[in-house]
């Protein structure tokens, strides 16, 4: 992995489950990896984890503040150039808003730029449910991020889909399969 060593890695983070993890699951096994780690977070993610306090534990770790706002024009950027674009959890809202190339948000704007304009690798793990991939515009969604280079961590080997509401006792959040890709993307 020394590779990688000093790269950054943009993670971004949509309010669905698994994002409660993103510090542990994702943050803290990046920096291990010798990344320098800058979050942004889609509105709703950033309320959820302000109120939970995981945002200051973020920025603890990874010396960057976490994002979930514009900056203001003429505000300097906070956040170093990325190597690579992690969207993860990426709810059923951010996946289809990707697809479209809806930038509404700070965390949208950022990652459409990268698949649009800069040629970034970005990685993407759609945190779906069942009923999400049964409708009809899902697979349109997924063939056009597939289409555009993003690198999907989805299928059953990594992310079994579940009913709504049902879960699946034992189930693990992908993290090391997102993290793999990534330093696959960036190496």
């Amino acid at each position: 992995m020394s590779s990688v060593r000093g790269k950054v890695l943009g993670v971004v983070g949509s309010s669905a489950g698994g994002v409660e993890e993103l510090r542990t699951g994702l943050v803290v096994p990046a920096l291990e990896r010798g990344w320098t780690v800058a979050v942004t977070l889609t509105p709703t993610a950033g309320q959820w984890l302000r109120a939970s306090g995981e945002t200051t534990e973020l920025e603890g770790l990874t010396g960057l503040p976490v994002r979930a706002e514009p900056r203001l024009p003429g505000d300097s950027r906070p956040h170093p150039p990325v190597d690579c674009y992690v969207v993860a959890p990426a709810s059923a809202n951010t996946v289809a808003k990707l697809a479209l190339g809806i930038s509404d948000n700070q965390a949208l704007t950022q990652v459409n730029e990268a698949i649009g304009t800069l040629d970034l690798p970005v990685v993407v793990w759609p945190r779906v449910n069942a009923a999400h991939a049964r409708h009809p515009a899902w697979e349109g969604h997924i063939k056009a991020l597939h289409d555009s280079g993003v690198r999907l961590i989805y299928g059953t080997k990594v992310w079994p889909l579940a009913e709504p509401r049902a879960g699946m006792p034992g189930r693990r959040y992908p993290w090391e399969a997102v993290l793999d890709e990534a330093g696959r993307t960036i190496s």
